[in-house]
């Protein structure tokens, strides 16, 4: 039975995370309760708001008893709209809570206390692994974000790679053949010092502004927000152990790269790029094997979580997959039957089953 839901906000700038030691150590109390996720730690969220941030955002401090029960990272989006503080840089929404109580009991509290005249909030990129997704009720519905894919490590490496399809492994065994016989080195390389990190953000950033990325303006470059927001989390969570950087390389020269996360048994990949300019191998899986492997190997990590939308090359690697999901609560249902109705009138559906 979950305690009951008499919860006093607080509704203060977001700075208070950074500036009030009390209010960081709550966080990451309430982050290690609901999955203890590195990407939700106070030093990354800290950076994101400093990186992403318009000084706009709330954090909203749940008081239950004599703790801290809940915490949000809030931006008002219209007069009476708020939804979660989420820069596409954090895979799931900012927020922590004890992890008892109820994502859609929180959002009610929320809605109906501290955000003032507000008709409709947004919980975001919620997933299901740490916060169950509720049914669709009078005043609320949840939608489905992406579907992503993680990774088991159970058993052995071999194990593991004969369960891939004969046309992966042969391809992988084809192009390293091909390494061999061109004389070409190819190699994994990993990075873990906070001194390595600045140099592979660089690196990184130089192999993804020569891709598809560069053209959108979406490419991490050592000099954009981007770019200093990955180099200030990698940093900081190397401090703590917690920041890995693997680079393939043909040679001397950086070919595939992922940056990634890790606490306890799981590693999260945050970013991933590649060579685009090389046709005849496939860097990126070069690299991804290589990874699984030395993490057999090593036997710390027993699954990879990767966040990212789910793509058809993830399929080769995993057969696993879970929806992120989002959750929008209005004040009254009403509300929720006008915005089902707008929806159906531009999308000619019917009825939703929720």
């Amino acid at each position: 039975m979950p305690p009951s839901l008499a919860i006093a906000w607080q509704n203060l700038p977001a700075a208070a995370l950074q500036q009030d030691p009390g209010l960081s150590a709550a966080w990451d109390r309430l982050n290690a309760r609901r999955g203890d996720l590195p990407f939700l730690s106070t030093d990354a969220i800290t950076a994101a708001l400093d990186s992403f941030g318009t000084g706009r955002e709330r954090l909203l401090v749940g008081q239950q008893g004599q703790g801290i029960a809940a915490m949000f990272l809030l931006v008002r989006t219209a007069a009476a709209k708020w939804q979660s503080f989420q820069p596409s840089q954090l895979p799931l929404g900012a927020w922590v809570a004890d992890d008892r109580l109820p994502v859609l009991d929180l959002a009610r509290s929320l809605i109906r206390g501290p955000l003032g005249f507000c008709l409709l909030l947004s919980i975001t990129q919620i997933d299901p692994l740490h916060a169950a997704r509720p049914a669709n009720t009078a005043d609320s519905q949840s939608s489905d974000y992406i579907r992503t894919a993680w990774t088991e490590l159970h058993g052995s490496f071999a194990e593991y790679w004969n369960r891939r399809g004969k046309n992966l492994r042969q391809n992988m065994r084809k192009q390293r053949n091909r390494l061999v016989g061109e004389g070409i080195n190819g190699h994994l390389r990993v990075l873990h010092q906070p001194a390595d990190m600045a140099e592979a953000i660089a690196r990184y950033g130089a192999l993804e502004s020569a891709g598809w990325k560069a053209g959108q303006g979406t490419a991490v470059h050592p000099d954009n927000a981007q770019g200093r927001f990955y180099r200030r989390l990698l940093e900081i969570s190397a401090m703590r152990g917690e920041a890995v950087v693997f680079e393939y390389l043909f040679d001397d020269r950086v070919v595939a790269t992922n940056l990634c996360l890790r606490r306890e048994d799981v590693l999260v990949i945050l970013k991933t790029t590649y060579d685009e300019s090389i046709q005849s191998y496939s860097p990126a899986f070069l690299l991804s094997q290589d990874v699984i492997e030395l993490l057999y190997h090593e036997g710390r990590i027993q699954r990879i979580e990767y966040y990212g939308r789910m793509m058809e090359w993830h399929g080769r690697w995993t057969e696993n997959s879970r929806v992120l999901y989002h959750l929008t609560l209005y004040r009254w249902p009403l509300l929720q039957r006008l915005a089902e109705w707008r929806r159906r009138k531009k999308t000619g559906a019917g009825p939703s089953a929720g």
